[in-house]
């Protein structure tokens, strides 16, 4: 039987370090975000102290969920970095004793480190270079020499922080989610389909603390329930780093045909985006969402050129965020595998913006002329009808997705 030892979830902070007077609201919501997270998993006591949250299991039920826990607090929006870290005295014989016998199991693999030490509490009786001194010597001879010392380019760093109560040591601290607090920059729409960009553009817009409901137009029957589930997968993905998101469905179906059968061919695409940016800003304004999010990039499809972009930003009267925009396809779908979400964007089925594609869709729209092919249709009454199509499901991070009808 292994030995237990004690360890805390160390969780750096990122850039809310340089909030300044604000600074308290961003650490409440950080420690409000880690806590919904630890709730399922355990008992743990999260502070924060030293632009750092720790995450104390405090028994040893929730110990043993510690891999879980860091996992929950690496997609945590703020954090730029997270270790698990022992935790002893802070004497010297103590942290030597703890770094020869634990961290060369830490750190098997590794050809090169580097020893590091930094010391909140200066009366400890060490310099930061004496004890990393100290630390390093230790981890040469507990690995007998099969891990080498470079001070420029380590494989890994080993660590130990002297704080005011006790010292930690860590090794390889793990790459936090970044950005700020979710939830602290306003609330957003996400247009979501089921290709690869939409889900990137929530996720970079949560990032940015902005706390996301997503809007999903589908086509039945000319879109499957397979397409639907698709969508609803990716909302899944998102809720690693938002806990839960509302996906609201709309139909197309009727406006779609109504375009096929009563407009110019090479205008289907630019008619029927104009028709869902108006029914996402009237959802926008009954839920209080503050910015329409769509997962455009410049000049990547035809919808997409500046002019056709235009066409469709006229009919928003909130802002309309497009983080995408200057990026190409591959920046794009590495993000898209980073999040986990790339191998359920490329899945087969169809969306909406697939059924009736123009042979010929204009790239060079003019204003003028889409407007006189709208006039074809009743627009506000089609806007309407579809509105009342529409149901929501709510996607949560555990446990099953929660449909709820429209009221």
């Amino acid at each position: 039987m292994s030995e237990r030892i004690n360890e805390v979830i160390l969780c750096k902070y990122g850039e809310i370090i340089l909030k300044g007077a604000n600074r308290s609201e961003f650490e409440a919501k950080l420690l409000k975000e880690l806590r919904r997270r630890a709730k399922r998993l355990g008992n743990f006591n999260i502070y924060y102290a030293q632009s750092t949250v720790f995450c104390e299991p405090l028994d040893e039920g929730s110990a043993d969920m510690i891999d879980e826990m860091t996992e929950q607090a690496k997609h945590v929006f703020g954090f730029v970095g997270v270790t698990r870290a022992i935790v002893c005295e802070k004497k010297l014989e103590t942290i030597i004793d703890m770094v020869k016998r634990h961290i060369p199991e830490r750190i098997k693999g590794a050809k090169t480190f580097r020893a590091c030490a930094k010391r909140a509490d200066k009366r400890f009786p060490l310099s930061s270079p004496e004890l990393a001194g100290e630390v390093g010597a230790a981890v040469l001879e507990a690995t007998a020499g099969k891990i080498k010392v470079d001070l420029h380019n380590p494989d890994v760093i080993v660590q130990v922080e002297i704080r005011d109560k006790y010292a930690y040591i860590h090794a390889g601290q793990e790459k936090g989610a970044g950005g700020i607090p979710y939830g602290s920059s306003g609330r957003g729409l996400l247009l979501l389909s089921g290709g690869i960009d939409s889900p990137v553009a929530g996720f970079m817009m949560a990032k940015r603390g902005v706390q996301l409901e997503a809007i999903h137009f589908e086509s039945f029957p000319y879109t499957s329930e397979r397409a639907r589930e698709k969508v609803l997968e990716l909302a899944k993905i998102l809720t690693d780093y938002t806990m839960r998101i509302r996906v609201h469905i709309i139909s197309l179906t009727k406006i779609q045909e109504l375009i096929r059968d009563n407009c110019d061919e090479d205008y289907f695409t630019l008619l029927l985006r104009r028709y869902m940016m108006a029914l996402s800003v009237k959802l926008a304004h009954d839920i209080d969402c503050d910015a329409i999010i769509t997962g455009e990039s410049l000049g990547q499809v035809a919808s997409q050129t500046m002019k056709a972009i235009n066409v469709t930003n006229v009919m928003a009267d909130l802002p309309v965020y497009r983080p995408l925009i200057g990026m190409d396809k591959e920046e794009i779908i590495q993000i898209s595998r980073r999040i986990g979400a790339y191998d359920t964007s490329i899945l087969p089925y169809e969306d909406c913006c697939t059924v009736f594609t123009p042979r010929h869709p204009r790239t060079r729209p003019e204003l003028e002329k889409v407007i006189e092919e709208e006039k074809k249709l009743n627009f506000d009454e089609l806007v309407e009808e579809a509105y009342a199509t529409r149901y929501a499901v709510v996607v949560k991070q555990f446990g099953d997705n929660i449909i709820e009808e429209k009221k």
